[in-house]
This record gives structure tokens, C-alpha cells and sequence, in this order.
């Protein structure tokens, strides 16, 4: 299979009955079959033919995951245009706004609770024509669609001419562009990545080399749809094998939409799920408070259960090896009286999570795994389309970012470009038909990746003995310090938020200087319970030093004497830490739609406090600035 349409067609030949898309719909959810949403797609695409879509244009899509919106990307693709998927996370008046006009979209498709974004920016975007609207629209304009209007004229367009859609679709060439997929802003202006029909094909049959999934399988795409992980590993591989996808059910408000994924997953009962960190987080929390509102009987007896289920698990490759066998039958009553009812708040029918979007910690993959919801730890990016390797149930190591796919080569190279051999660090690379045609109208961005057909990741690397593939940072996000050395962060910034309740955000810094330095944002509330616990009032002068006292403890664990003194070298660990005064936030710009800091925001953001923290009166934790800050959030 070289082609979207192919692959679809496939499907829809070997599964037209099965269920591929459910929508919650009058309360309940509804399924659509195969041949259905094969039918509704010609329609779709001959409509676009009907209204002068041609070969190669490039159409906006801005919704919430939905039936249409997978619907609306196969109908541009049979239509052969390209579709730009954009977060409905994004900004209208400079994010979307350039991705629609950077792409030279001719139309965007639009949600009802997108759309105002849309009609605020629409008359500055040089190519846009039309916008069309999934939902209707009330006194449209000459230059508005309805989705409804577009479905008509397809079926007039295909009782005339249906030869004129085939012989279009027929023609679709595996390098056709499928995509321009931006990357999540991490710069000024996010660069377009280009995305072939060939790129999807490919990834999505190198995908299922590391998974078995059947075509009774369901999932909830709680992800948004518009990111490759979710659009690959999700829409792409189910639709490969057959199996079906519900569309999370969407809220008046964001939050709203958040809260009906334990709902909706319970009305579903996946197989399977698409997980990334802050989410898997979330979910950890919801069962521990759940546990907790049972008693201090069962929470006792729900630790004791993870205890003996890390024991027995080990690193996940080794469950069960050498005298671990001692554990499985005290698990086995563990899992019967606990850890299947937890089983069951997720449908009982879960078999695994794929992790993706970002490093996962060991700690939560140890966390899931003993409880029989292993989450497998992927790895990919936009430009890889995007999945890379995975860990899998026959294949699992916890910390690992799991095996390469197949049909795809993979090396580690140092600086000069050269093979490393196993175990060694250095820039992970690939090649294959995954990787992206390259970065639209940037050739010196696309020269600058795709060196002699290798895709150079800018993310460091080892794979093992075993052949598990570790990823330990991005390169740009490496902190030089004066003597040249270079580290990521990330492992650093996450232990200290994943193993303390006062530290809500944290990021490291060390651009060639005699010292990291850190800037923390405080989880106040959790600080304040503790002041209170030791008999101290919050927002008092003594009050906001003792909070300071208390963060300065939670860093001077990794510290030598400390409890987790081994687990980073001292001369990477933060000198000097600056406490802000507000949070990173998508608000603000300085986290991303997949909530990843974005660090050279950051940088410019704070830029005070990064020069005071090189002051020696940062030497001190307590200090007037810190004090300040700590007493702004208690306001």
C-alpha cells in the first residue's frame, strides 16, 4: 500500500461492516461502518470537486475530533487536495492565522465552537476563499459554506460524472503531499511538514509490525486529532486493521470535554488507548484518590499491592524472572480484590495504553503496569509521520522508549556523522518511507534535517544490547556549561516535579555559565497545608521563609547526603532557583498544545529572573525576590 486511498479502500473491501467510526450522538453513542464513511467520503470529495477544489490545494481543517473531521480529511485527500490540520488549541490572531496563510490555504473547514476564531482573521489571510461550516451557519455570506451544502453537491456531481471522481482519486501518486502538519510552536514561526500520502501509508504498516490489534478493537481518540501521534497511531493503524474509533464527546467548555473521558471510556470499554504524560498523570491521580476515599484500610492494602506488583514486575522484560515467581500469588489475590476493579473504571476490556508526546516517567510505567494496564512508551515525531519505535506487550523495558519499527533504519551518529556502536549517546537518525518530504516553502530548514535521506532527530539516544531504543533529550534543549559539557534537562525538571507535591513547574538553565540555575513554580497549596501541618500561618513573614525552607529540602534530596543523591551528577543540578510568580501556561504562550515548555519563550519571558539568578545575592534561596514571589501567590 503506497496510498491513503489505497489503504482506505482496502479496508472499506475487507471491512465493510464493521463499525469505524462511533459519535456520541442523542445521548448515545452511533456507529458508523465502513462503507458508510467510504460512501459519505466520495460524497464529501466529489463536492469539492463540485466547488473547484483541484489537485494540490491546500484546505484548513479547525475542529474537535469528530466523525467529520476524519471524514472531511479523506474527502480533500480523494479530492487531491492536501489537508492542514491545526489545533483548536491555537491562537486566532497570530498561530492560525499564519498557518493558514504560511500553507496558502484556499478554504478551512470549521467546528461551531471554532468558528468565531475563523471569522475573526479570515479577511487577512490573502488566499482564503471560502470557509465552510460543519455546523451550519446562521445569515451566511457569499463566501460561506455549509458542510451539509457541500455533501448535496457531491451527490449531484456523482450522478452526473462519478467517473470524473475516480479517475481523480485513481490518480493520487504515493509522494502527492496528504499533509502540512506544523510543529507545535516552539519557535516564532512553526515550520509546515510536508507529509506524503506514501509517509502515512508507510508508517502506518511499519506501526503494526510492533502491534496486534484485531479488528473487534475499539478506542477512544481523546487526543487531539490534528497531532500525528493521534492521527497515525489512532485513525490510520485502527483503520488498517479493521478495528473502530469513538470520538470523545465534546463539552460546552473545554474542562467540560476533559470530564467526559472516564465517561465515555467507560460507555465504550477500549481495547486500546492513546495516552501522552499529562494525561497518564491525571489518570494516576483519579485512582489514587479514589483509593484513598475508601479508607486508610484499603489505601494500606493498595500500596502494599504496588510494592509486591513492582517486585514481581522489575523492568517489565524480566516480570516473573529468577525468584520474582515467589510474588505471583499474593498478586494474583491483589489483582482479583483490586486491581481488576480498577480495570473496570476503564471498561474492563483495556489492554493496554501507547504512550507518546513526551519522555514517561519509569515510576508512572511501573504504576500502570501493576495494575494490568501496561502504558507502551513510544517514540516518533511530526517529521517521522511520526511513530519511531514502541515499546509492545510481547516487548516492553520500562525507561526505554521500546524497539524500532520495522521496514525503517535506524542509527545513533555522533557529531562527524559517524555510526556509534551499541550503548553509546549520540543523535538518533532514520530513514525510510516515514520520513516527511520535507518542510514547506523552508528548503534550508528541510537541507538542514534530511541529510543523504537520513532524518537527523535532533533528539540523543542510545539503543541497548537488547535492541530497546532510549531517547534522553532533545540536542536544543541541552545546557552547556562553561567547561563545555553538555546534559538535558528534562530528567531533572521531571524528577523534581514527579517526586515532589510542592513543586508544580520547573525548568533548568545553563547557556556556558559557572553554574545550572533552576526556576520553580510552587504547587501554594500543597505548601500551605504543610505550614499549617507543622503549626505555621501561611502568608506570615515566617510563613512565606518556612515555604522557602521547605522547596530548598525538596532540591537538596538530589544533593550529596540526600535521599535520590545518586541519581544526577551534583555539577548538573541547579546552584541558584528562582521562585516566579506565575506559571507556564498555553495562555501565556510558554507551554505548547501538547503542554511542553517552550524554552526560548521561557527565556525571553523571564529574563529578569534569569539574570538575577547569576547575582550572588541568588545565592541565597532566601532572598527578598523569592520572598516576593511566594507572597504573590498567597494573594
Amino acid at each position: 500500500m503506497k496510498t491513503i486511498i489505497e489503504l482506505f479502500e482496502t479496508s472499506v473491501q475487507n471491512y465493510a461492516d464493521n463499525i469505524y467510526l462511533w459519535e456520541k450522538k442523542q445521548g448515545e453513542y452511533q456507529g458508523t461502518t465502513y462503507r458508510q464513511t467510504h460512501e459519505q467520503v466520495l460524497q464529501l470529495a466529489a463536492g469539492f470537486l463540485a466547488i473547484g477544489i483541484q489537485k494540490g490545494d491546500r484546505i484548513g481543517l479547525v475542529s474537535e475530533g469528530r466523525n467529520q473531521w476524519i471524514i472531511s480529511e479523506l474527502g480533500m485527500l480523494y479530492a487531491g487536495a492536501a489537508n492542514v490540520p491545526l489545533s483548536v488549541k491555537l491562537d486566532e490572531a497570530s498561530e492560525l492565522k499564519f498557518r493558514l496563510a504560511h500553507s496558502g490555504a484556499r478554504m478551512v473547514i470549521v467546528s461551531k465552537g471554532q468558528a468565531a476564531k475563523i471569522e475573526s482573521i479570515r479577511d487577512e489571510i490573502p488566499t482564503l476563499g471560502k470557509v465552510i461550516f460543519l455546523d451550519g451557519k446562521d445569515n451566511p455570506g457569499e463566501n460561506d459554506l455549509t458542510y451539509a451544502e457541500i455533501i448535496e453537491k457531491g451527490k449531484a456531481f456523482l450522478k452526473e460524472s462519478p467517473e470524473k471522481l475516480e479517475a481523480v482519486y485513481q490518480a493520487i501518486q504515493p509522494n502527492d503531499l496528504a499533509n502540512i502538519s506544523y510543529t507545535s510552536g516552539t519557535t516564532a514561526d512553526p515550520k509546515g511538514i510536508m507529509l506524503t500520502h506514501l509517509n502515512y501509508a508507510a508508517n502506518t504498516i511499519q506501526s503494526n509490525t510492533l502491534m496486534d490489534i484485531t479488528e473487534d478493537w475499539k478506542t477512544l481518540a481523546f487526543l487531539p486529532w490534528d497531532h500525528s501521534f493521534a492521527h497515525t497511531a489512532c485513525l490510520y493503524c485502527l483503520m488498517y486493521n479493521g478495528a473502530s474509533i469513538a470520538s470523545l464527546e465534546t463539552g460546552s467548555t473545554p474542562m467540560e470535554t476533559l470530564k467526559n473521558i472516564p465517561k465515555n471510556i467507560k460507555e465504550i470499554q477500549p481495547n486500546i488507548l492513546m495516552s501522552v504524560p499529562a494525561v497518564a498523570k491525571n489518570f494516576r491521580k483519579g485512582i489514587e484518590s479514589s483509593i484513598r476515599q475508601k479508607g486508610k484500610t484499603i489505601e494500606s492494602l493498595f500500596n502494599h499491592a504496588l510494592k509486591i506488583a513492582y517486585k514481581y514486575n522489575g523492568y517489565g522484560y524480566d516480570k516473573g524472572k529468577g525468584l520474582r515467581f515467589v510474588y505471583k500469588p499474593l498478586l494474583a489475590i491483589y489483582d482479583k480484590i483490586l486491581f481488576s476493579k480498577i480495570r473496570d473504571g476503564f471498561g474492563g476490556h483495556l489492554k493496554l495504553f501507547i504512550g507518546g508526546g513526551a519522555l514517561l516517567d519509569i515510576e508512572l510505567q511501573r504504576f500502570f503496569y501493576a495494575i494490568g494496564l501496561p502504558m507502551c512508551q513510544g517514540y516518533g515525531l511530526s517529521e517521522a509521520s511520526p511513530v519511531i519505535s514502541s515499546n509492545a506487550l510481547h516487548a516492553i523495558k520500562f525507561g526505554s522508549s521500546g524497539k524500532p519499527v520495522q521496514h525503517m533504519e535506524l542509527k545513533i551518529v555522533d557529531d562527524e556523522g559517524q555510526e556509534l556502536p551499541t550503548g553509546q549517546k549520540g543523535e538518533i537518525i532514520i530513514k525510510g518511507d516515514n520520513v516527511m518530504l520535507g518542510y514547506w516553502n523552508n528548503p534550508q530548514a528541510t537541507e538542514d534535517t534530511i541529510r543523504d535521506g537520513w532524518l537527523h532527530t535532533g533528539d540523543m539516544g542510545y539503543v541497548d544490547a537488547d535492541g530497546f531504543l532510549y531517547v534522553l533529550g532533545r540536542f536544543k534543549s541541552l545546557l552547556i556549561g562553561n567547561d563545555g559539557e553538555k546534559f538535558s534537562p528534562e530528567g531533572i525538571e521531571e524528577a523534581l516535579i514527579d517526586q515532589s507535591k510542592f513543586i508544580d513547574q520547573c525548568m533548568l538553565y545553563n547557556n556556558q555559565n559557572p553554574y545550572t540555575s533552576g526556576m520553580i513554580v510552587p504547587n501554594i497549596t500543597a505548601i500551605n497545608q504543610e505550614l499549617k501541618h507543622r503549626g505555621i500561618t501561611p502568608g506570615t513573614d515566617e510563613g512565606d521563609e518556612e515555604s522557602l525552607k521547605i522547596l530548598s529540602a525538596e532540591l537538596n534530596k538530589y544533593r550529596t547526603g540526600g535521599e535520590y543523591e545518586s541519581m544526577f551528577p551534583q555539577r548538573w543540578l541547579p546552584a541558584t532557583v528562582v521562585i516566579l510568580p506565575e506559571a507556564f501556561s498555553e495562555k501565556n504562550h510558554l507551554l505548547n498544545s501538547l503542554m511542553k515548555m517552550v524554552r526560548g519563550k521561557i527565556y525571553e519571558y523571564f529574563a529578569d529572573e534569569l539574570d538575577f539568578l547569576y547575582t550572588p545575592e541568588a545565592k541565597n534561596m532566601i532572598n527578598p525576590r523569592n520572598l516576593n514571589a511566594i507572597r504573590q501567590w498567597n494573594n
